[in-house]
């Protein structure tokens, strides 16, 4: 029993002297995100954008996950698993590589990922909401700033 007492409390040690090292932030979020070549935004600054048409704000997750939480107000719905990905997003810009064009996920993780692939395929304008819908260690997200949803 002790034995296991301790070994636990060395892991919650552990974890908070990475996350100590990891500069304040959740230091597997550090791990397996990549670091981002591309504009960063805050929910806020993406909802208002999206709404003047400033960008065109593209929700990456899944479908199961748009039924769980609807997107953000404004945002086209893009399962970035699609592997039409990159022409349906040409698609939705009307061909425009220099369009700039925001990418949200749940947390940041997925978008970081993709916004460096998008660069990598010649679009020149990507926009990184690292935030998420749910919130990281970039900030609360969308839902929890109680910003507009489309729930359809």
């Amino acid at each position: 029993m002790q034995r296991r007492t301790l070994l636990a409390g060395g892991g919650a040690l552990l974890l908070a002297g990475g996350i100590y090292a990891a500069g304040g932030q959740n230091l597997y979020y550090s791990l397996i995100t990549e670091e981002v070549i591309a504009e960063q935004i805050t929910t806020p600054e993406a909802h208002k954008l999206a709404a003047e048409g400033a960008i065109t704000l593209v929700d990456i997750r899944r479908p199961d996950e748009w039924a769980q939480t609807g997107t953000g107000e404004g945002a086209h719905r893009l399962d970035m698993r699609r592997e039409d990905f990159i022409s349906e997003l040409s698609k939705i810009t009307g061909g425009n590589t220099a369009a700039p064009i925001a990418l949200i996920c749940a947390r940041g993780v997925r978008s970081a990922r993709l916004t460096n692939r998008l660069t990598e395929a010649g679009f020149t304008n990507i926009i990184d909401v690292p935030e998420g819908m749910l919130g990281s260690t970039a900030g609360p997200g969308w839902i929890e700033r109680g910003l507009p949803l489309d729930k359809s």
